[in-house]
């Protein structure tokens, strides 16, 4: 899909296991500071996964009215506060804006995991009569953007996309399609999960790809020989995207970049011999974008930490770029897999990548696995023009989304 329309980026707001707000979250992924840890909020002992990248300094009080406390999940509540810090870092005010021009454009794969098992074991324990009528909407993966459509009084188009990992990136490629469209001015668009809790662990288990190392500093290595799978974790980030005349007439301080292309394809069924789609996928982000493979500074890549699935990226990289032809990192290593809300917050930290002219590291892989050579960038930021980067994001199933910011004046 083309995203040649004018649009630009004027707006971040993060919510990750290491850092609150997009500067302390920079700052830390900089100084390669870890959120992964022992999982606190309950006793992981006794479940085959006991590491996880938890968003534990979060007070939802602090932010956020008293009624919406009891009706959200921590991933609605992370949510609400994200696009609540992107539209002040923004300066875009919808009170003053016309509310049918702004639309919500958020991911999510699982919902309101947390807001369920507490729903569940109201129903288990006291029977139907306690569980909350916030139950109806609180667990649904839409919920997101209809909570902060009604809060912000944002009433153009909104939409959900449940692609797993994917499903920020094609959120943001829509977004900015309906830009071009003259659909809307204006969008909030990002992805949050927040499924780190028992009934969520639960769920994630059967898919077999989750690290059981017990070592916070060796569960999560993708690219080593040492791989092992993967640790989830929660949080996300929020973008607002709006046209670029818009962004000017309305005096927008600040320009991150713009999306420049992007391209999204599907894995065919296992056993057809047929290769995985992801080097089509980084071909037509490229295309839609108007670049070589050359004019691409920096990749954010997926990393799974999974041995099949880090050797097939490392070969579609390969296959596009050349072995070893483009820094490679995973800033990931130090939050966790956060699904939906991982592409979100890859994208926002490529931006502030092309803002500050530095890429940061891919923390814990070592031992570099065999295969196709990458140039991952380890250990610590590496300072480099950045003028384009790309994100690749593959959610489970067979889903591949690729996506290109650039500087604005790129």
């Amino acid at each position: 899909m083309s995203t040649a329309t004018a649009n630009v980026v004027t707006g971040l707001g993060v919510v990750a296991p290491n850092g609150l707000g997009t500067e302390e979250y920079w700052a830390a992924t900089l100084a390669g500071e870890s959120g992964i840890d022992v999982i606190k909020r309950f006793d992981p002992h006794g479940y085959p996964v006991t590491v996880a990248g938890e968003v534990l300094d979060f007070d939802a009080a602090a932010h956020l009215p008293k009624r919406l406390l009891p009706q959200t999940d921590r991933m609605t509540q992370h949510a609400l506060v994200a696009a609540d810090w992107a539209l002040a870092d923004a300066g875009l005010r919808p009170d003053a804006t016309d509310a049918f021009r702004l639309g919500v454009l958020t991911a999510s794969a699982s919902g309101g995991f947390e807001f369920g098992q507490r729903e569940l074991e109201k129903l288990w324990g006291t029977g139907p009569a306690k569980v909350s009528a916030y139950q109806s909407f609180a667990w649904f993966y839409a919920v997101n953007t209809g909570q902060i459509s009604i809060r912000n009084g944002m009433k153009g188009h909104s939409s959900v996309f449940v692609g797993e990992q994917a499903g920020a990136l094609d959120a943001a490629a829509h977004a900015v399609r309906l830009l071009g469209q003259d659909t809307i001015d204006a969008a909030l668009t990002g992805g949050f999960e927040a499924s780190v809790c028992p009934w969520g662990l639960v769920a994630q288990l059967p898919g077999g790809l989750l690290s059981e190392v017990p070592e916070p500093h060796r569960a999560y290595l993708p690219f080593d020989r040492r791989a092992c799978g993967y640790v989830p974790g929660e949080g996300g980030a929020v973008l607002v995207v709006e046209k670029e005349d818009t962004a000017s007439a309305r005096g927008a301080g600040r320009v991150y970049g713009r999306i420049a292309g992007h391209a999204s394809t599907f894995d065919p069924r296992p056993g057809s011999g047929r290769p995985p789609g992801l080097a089509r996928a980084v071909r037509g982000a490229l295309d839609a974008a108007g670049l070589e493979p050359g004019a691409i500074d920096v990749v954010f890549a997926d990393a799974a930490g999974v041995p099949a699935l880090d050797r097939a990226e490392a070969e579609a990289l390969a296959e596009v770029f050349g072995p070893g032809g483009v820094p490679v990192t995973a800033p990931k290593t130090m939050t966790g897999r956060l699904y939906a809300g991982g592409a979100a917050l890859d994208t926002a930290t490529a931006l502030l990548s092309i803002r500050d002219s530095v890429v940061p590291p891919t923390v814990g892989t070592t031992e570099p696995a065999t295969g196709p050579a990458l140039d991952l960038v380890l250990g610590s930021p590496r300072e480099m023009p950045v003028r384009s980067a790309l994100v690749i994001a593959r959610g489970a199933g067979g889903f591949n989304s690729a996506l290109v910011v650039q500087r604005h004046d790129a």
